[in-house]
């Protein structure tokens, strides 16, 4: 069982891989992968909405075959972290792999969202791109260390 970030993007600052990796390293194992996709290319002549089926085609290419499907949509369902708690908890229970879509500038397609499981938004707040691996990242180890009655959720 894997937690996939899938994202869409590559060629990020230092300080998103290391933050990635910080909470990735405090998990078991490789609970908690990242996997980069290129971005559609765009022009100032060409239409966004081609780049963004181009980048859909890759994220649902990358989707491992039984994987739950989440993806991160400002429409999506609010959570708080304890709900995301008891989410992990079934997910992994479940035991099958789990794949958070990130979506690139247009954000995700109808058919990324039609193949999701469910829809997540992580706040109202719109962030950059490269920060959501972040907070996605943290939160779900800050899921985990609630099922482990780990001191970091205070």
């Amino acid at each position: 069982m894997r937690f996939l970030i899938i994202s869409v993007g590559q060629k990020m600052p230092d300080w998103v891989a290391a933050g990635v990796r910080e909470y990735a390293g405090r998990l078991p194992g490789n609970l908690l992968q990242l996997v980069e996709l290129p971005l559609g290319t765009r022009t100032k002549a060409g239409d966004p909405r081609r780049a963004q089926a181009k980048e859909s085609q890759r994220l649902l290419k990358a989707i491992p075959g039984g994987a739950r499907v989440v993806a991160l949509d400002p429409r999506g369902r609010s959570l708080s972290t304890e709900a995301l708690a008891g989410k992990l908890d079934g997910w992994l229970q479940e035991g099958r792999d789990v794949a958070f879509l990130v979506g690139g500038p247009e954000g995700l397609s109808a058919e990324c969202l039609a193949r999701s499981d469910e829809r997540w938004s992580l706040s109202a707040l719109t962030f950059p791109h490269m920060l959501v691996r972040v907070i996605l990242a943290e939160q779900l180890y800050r899921a985990w260390t609630i099922l482990r009655n780990h001191p970091y959720h205070r």
